[in-house]
């Protein structure tokens, strides 16, 4: 096991739900999951910490539903019952590279899942177990990037990770605007004055209040997340406070 190069000993890792279609339309995609779950075993065997926060929009999302004219919140559960199937494959996958992991969800199901406890949680990653956290935050109205910042500083991870399908943060949609510039940093008033997709407003201001920096990368080469991680180059774009001095 080679040691770990990274600045952060503890990280939460947020993947899209979509991130597990591959270049499909729907459902998981089993080589995509394979690599993502490579990926992550590397970086667990250089004595990183490492938990998962995964979305639900690859099976079902809420606002979706919502806007065809379903209750709101029965939607919101049934994105939280998604997150559930998406972390129950991520865990088959990496348990398939050896590495031991565990699944707590926000939503009680004891015949697949521990519930959501916060030292437990830590132990788990203190032991060297991938940690998943399922369901959300467990109630309707919020994102799992909500879920996202608020798992990461219940276990005082140092760093979460945005994972998407584009390289940062851009100014513009760079698949429709070719001018469009991305952005290497940025503070987290930054993103919440221009409305920036990065996470949901809720998400930004847990971290802005906890000093919480995000990297947001593009997923869909292989490698990235071990980039991120380590931060070398011109990597992404860094959500952070303002007074922080990137490298």
């Amino acid at each position: 096991m080679s040691e770990s190069t990274s600045p952060y000993k503890r990280i939460l890792l947020k993947l899209s739900g979509e991130a597990l279609m591959g270049e499909g339309k729907y459902g998981i995609h089993p080589p995509t999951l394979t690599r993502i779950a490579e990926e992550v075993a590397e970086l667990s065997r250089t004595g990183l910490e490492i938990a998962l926060v995964i979305g639900g929009g690859n099976i079902f999302r809420g606002v979706a539903g919502a806007t065809e004219g379903m209750d709101r919140a029965s939607a919101d559960y049934m994105g939280m019952l998604a997150t559930c199937i998406n972390s129950m494959a991520l865990q088959d996958a990496l348990e398939k590279q050896g590495l031991k992991t565990r699944v707590q969800s926000a939503i009680k199901m004891e015949q697949i899942a521990e519930p959501y406890i916060r030292r437990r949680a830590v132990r788990h990653l203190e032991k060297g177990r991938v940690v998943i956290f399922a369901a959300g935050t467990g109630n309707p109205y919020f994102t799992t990037d909500t879920a996202a910042s608020l798992r990461a500083m219940e276990i005082n991870a140092q760093v979460i990770l945005k994972a998407t399908k584009v390289d940062g943060v851009y100014n513009a949609d760079p698949k429709k605007d070719p001018t469009a510039k991305r952005y290497r940093t940025l503070t987290y008033m930054d993103v919440l004055k221009q409305n920036l997709n990065v996470m949901d407003s809720t998400a930004i201001s847990l971290c802005m209040d906890n000093k919480l920096p995000i990297i947001v990368f593009d997923l869909g080469t292989r490698g990235n997340i071990q980039r991120a991680v380590t931060g070398h180059g011109e990597f992404g774009t860094v959500v952070g406070a303002a007074e922080t001095v990137w490298a």
